[in-house]
């Protein structure tokens, strides 16, 4: 352990070490390496072709932050720009051309498989049906899609996620602008832009945060390919930026738009509470409760009360891998090898670790009280991690939400607290 943590201070001292364009030129550079690997040997065509797609972009960015690294004066203007081609070569180009040729084509993979859920849920909602239609009765699928795998029958979000897929059910011309993808992409940029606009921090601070969150692998695999993780991060931002700046209105707002959309938000939600229990007492934090609850009432009640069967099979059940449906969402990971082997085992793992969470949790409170949004955001990338490693059906793809806000936690570290930089 000692031999590892001294491997990790002397990794750590060398990325402080690198410039700021010799540290974008070797992420974009292993981002290349990446997206290369992902292109040859990826099972999924639409991640194959968005490495294949994005490899120029990286390539592109990493060369020229080593010529920007050559310059006497290579300031944040510049990385600014370089970071910018990288979007437009990582995350637009591909999303535009993956959604123009799913348009031509679609019966062809050039989307995720929750693309084509979350547009249809959307064309439910525009017709005044409901998208929680599906479950499992007595081993037999009810209410199937037809045309589709059995797992695409599920919409396993929560209302306000089908917004996303309006546009599409509404224009049927659109020549694949409509794409879900489309529609959370910008509104992940929009929100992003924003909530990096109220965040306190130094300039290439942000850049770092803006290159993890939407340029790199971490981001823009995501955005070109499925994309329902991404909004909910930008709001997590914003929640953030917000609690930085006591702004409990644009906190309650954000936070309660991203759990209204998906379970994953509601740990940043209750961390949100703390974190404003802390700076601003009870106020501050009654405030953001209300308006959580409020727009999570508002949205997910109705819908839970039509057919509260349906509406927990397809929103806890299926995600949980309980529904009696395999699901998609089945990387190799701990939870899921144990499921496989056996699986009351896998089962039960998950809750235990979730057990063993809620205990840290309360001894690390009580030992750190009052905390920081620093150590807030450090606590749930670990319940994030545990849980990912846990879970008898997850994705690897759910890392982008730890990995995020380990980052987030250390470039909001005080200054008086900083140690040798790694972002």
């Amino acid at each position: 352990m000692g031999r590892l943590r001294t491997l990790g201070t002397r990794a750590a001292a060398r990325w402080g070490a690198l410039s700021g364009p010799r540290s974008d030129a070797l992420l974009y550079g292993a981002s290349g390496l990446f997206a290369l690997g992902l292109g040859l040997f990826s099972r999924e065509p639409a991640q194959a072709r968005w490495g294949l797609l994005a490899v120029p972009a990286y390539v592109t960015g990493a060369v020229l932050a080593l010529l920007l690294a050559r310059r006497a004066r290579a300031g944040l203007l510049g990385r600014g720009l370089l970071l910018g081609l990288v979007i437009l070569g990582a995350v637009a180009i591909p999303l535009g051309l993956e959604a123009r040729w799913r348009h031509l084509d679609p019966g062809a993979s050039f989307a995720q498989p929750e693309v084509s859920v979350i547009e249809r849920a959307g064309s439910n909602l525009s017709q005044g049906k409901d998208p929680y239609r599906a479950y499992v009765h007595n081993g037999h699928l009810v209410d199937a899609v037809k045309g589709v795998p059995p797992f695409e029958s599920f919409f396993p979000y929560f209302p306000l996620m089908g917004v996303f897929g309006l546009p599409s059910a509404e224009t049927h011309r659109s020549g694949g602008l409509t794409d879900a993808r489309i529609v959370m992409s910008l509104m992940t940029l929009a929100t992003s832009a924003l909530a990096l606009g109220l965040l306190r921090l130094e300039r290439d601070r942000k850049l770092r945060v803006a290159q993890i969150l939407i340029a790199l692998p971490t981001g823009a695999l995501f955005l070109s390919t499925g994309g329902d993780d991404m909004p909910i991060l930008a709001l997590s931002l914003l929640g953030v930026a917000a609690l930085q700046r006591r702004s409990n209105y644009v906190a309650g707002i954000s936070l309660g738009l991203a759990s209204a959309m998906k379970l994953t938000a509601w740990p940043v939600a209750a961390g949100a509470l703390l974190v404003a229990r802390n700076s601003q007492g009870r106020s501050g934090a009654r405030r953001i409760a209300a308006l959580v609850t409020a727009i999570v009432a508002v949205t997910v009640i109705p819908f839970a009360l039509k057919n509260p069967g349906s509406f927990i099979a397809n929103v806890f059940s299926f995600p949980l891998g309980l529904a009696g449906v395999r699901s998609p969402a089945a990387s190799a990971l701990p939870g899921h090898i144990l499921t496989t082997l056996w699986a009351p085992l896998g089962h039960v793992l998950a809750p235990l670790a979730l057990l063993g969470l809620g205990i840290f949790g309360a001894r690390y409170l009580r030992r750190h009280w009052p905390i920081d949004l620093s150590q807030m955001l450090v606590l749930l990338g670990v319940a994030f991690s545990v849980m990912i490693l846990s879970a008898s059906a997850t994705r690897i793809g759910y890392v982008v939400y730890p990995l995020n806000f380990f980052l987030w936690s250390r470039v909001l570290v005080p200054v008086s607290q900083r140690v040798p930089e790694l972002v």
